[in-house]
């Protein structure tokens, strides 16, 4: 058995959809995939992802991003009504969102959001954040409101324990994760990449492997003892900081 990550494949755009339902049927059969994330802000094509994947893996797990959290313009409600609609899908299609324990190994989701806990944003970023148009929240919620409210629904597994824990999540539990290598004028998008409060929960669980997504900047870095992979698939142009391929980050 092997565990294979992969974020951010944004199946929105035909290219990278060919992609994903072009795996093979055959190769993953006894393996895991976690999804780790922004694979589609529509309902139907996440449907139809999840029909795909189950059927060439012996297990696909899956945390919500952002973007899976993005309102249609006619569409009534807010998004945290499209995370409860979001996660139907997930376990109608038979994909976990819960905890998943096979012998000596388990692995966690962990919701999230950002609560700029990593900095303060700019002007240019209130202005140009998409998640600000797409996103609707309940009348009078904080934005702290909201990175709490998926935090809270991780606590009751983060007394998991095992052999080897990997959690996962779509947002960065911390801005070290982020390469120095980083342009200082791509660095305005820093407050919204993730929150401190998804560090505490991995420490808590005492992760060994955690993935994350949502910078699309793919990266393996130890820190404190902890292995943090990001994989992400990215948009079509995104050549130069994506491999494009499942990564395996653990086999028994």
């Amino acid at each position: 058995m092997r565990v294979f990550v992969i974020s951010d494949v944004h199946i929105d755009y035909t290219e990278n959809m060919e992609w994903l339902f072009g795996l093979s049927g055959y190769d993953y059969q006894d393996d895991i995939l976690i999804l780790a994330g922004d694979l589609t802000e529509s309902l139907d094509l996440l449907r139809k992802s999840f029909d795909q994947l189950v059927t060439k893996f012996h297990r696909v797990m899956f945390v919500p991003g952002n973007h899976e959290l993005w309102i249609e313009k006619d569409r009534e409600g807010h998004s945290l009504d499209k995370f409860e609609d979001v996660c139907n899908v997930a376990v109608e299609c038979d994909v976990s969102i819960e905890p998943y324990h096979v012998g000596s190994l388990s692995i966690v989701p962990l919701h999230g959001w950002y609560d700029f806990s990593f900095a303060e944003p700019d002007a240019m970023l209130l202005d140009h954040w998409m998640d600000f148009r797409r996103c609707k929240w309940p009348e009078d919620a904080k934005l702290t409101d909201v990175t709490e409210f998926f935090l809270q629904k991780n606590t009751k597994h983060l007394q998991t324990k095992n052999d080897t824990v990997i959690s996962f999540s779509h947002f960065l539990p911390r801005i070290d994760l982020m390469p120095p290598y980083i342009p200082q004028n791509f660095r305005f998008v820093y407050p919204v990449l993730g929150c401190k409060g998804l560090e505490e929960q991995i420490r808590q669980l005492n992760s060994k492997i955690h993935i994350y997504g949502h910078s699309h900047v793919n990266r393996h870095a130890i820190i404190d003892g902890v292995k943090y992979i990001n994989n992400a698939f990215g948009y079509p142009s995104e050549h130069n900081i994506a491999v494009k391929e499942l990564l395996c980050v653990y086999e028994q």
